[in-house]
């Protein structure tokens, strides 16, 4: 393993479940190489497969205020339960991979707590400047020690 993946989950289609795929293409903007998944977990395997790294980025509905941005370390530490737009939650696919062991080294995962999840909605404007504020956060991290999680993202 030696190298970090970048992974942006999410809808297009279903408002601020958009701010992971936002965010990769955000990232992508900064030279930053990214994956973009619409929540399929053998494709979230499959990115992650080999990777010292994989940070992992999408959209939350946890009760926090829209815009809200918190980051996970591990899988333990992953919330589990609750609503998913995505074939699998999260926490489901991370565990899926973890009992066919295709973990990465080492997982990093961003929210962005939603406001509205409504088919045809974009981006709320709490979620479009955590999303900005996060891709520059990532990028920054990722440049400054390449290979390694970047840091603890502001709230």
């Amino acid at each position: 393993m030696s190298r970090t993946v970048v992974i942006g989950l999410g809808n297009d289609y279903r408002g601020d479940d958009g701010a992971g795929l936002a965010t990769a293409r955000l990232l992508r903007e900064l030279g930053v190489p990214v994956v973009e998944n619409g929540g399929d977990p053998a494709e979230l395997m499959e990115a992650w497969t080999g990777a010292e790294v994989a940070v992992v980025i999408d959209a939350a509905c946890s009760g926090e205020p829209p815009g809200v941005v918190r980051r996970f370390r591990g899988v333990a530490s992953l919330p589990h339960g609750g609503a998913s737009s995505h074939a699998l939650s999260l926490a489901d696919a991370v565990e899926l991979a973890r009992v066919l062991g295709r973990m990465p080294g080492e997982l990093v995962v961003y929210t962005v707590e939603g406001a509205t999840f409504a088919l045809g909605a974009g981006l709320s404007e709490p979620v479009s400047a955590a999303v900005a504020a996060l891709a520059r956060t990532i990028a920054r991290g990722l440049s400054r020690s390449a290979g390694a999680a970047p840091p603890p993202a502001g709230r």
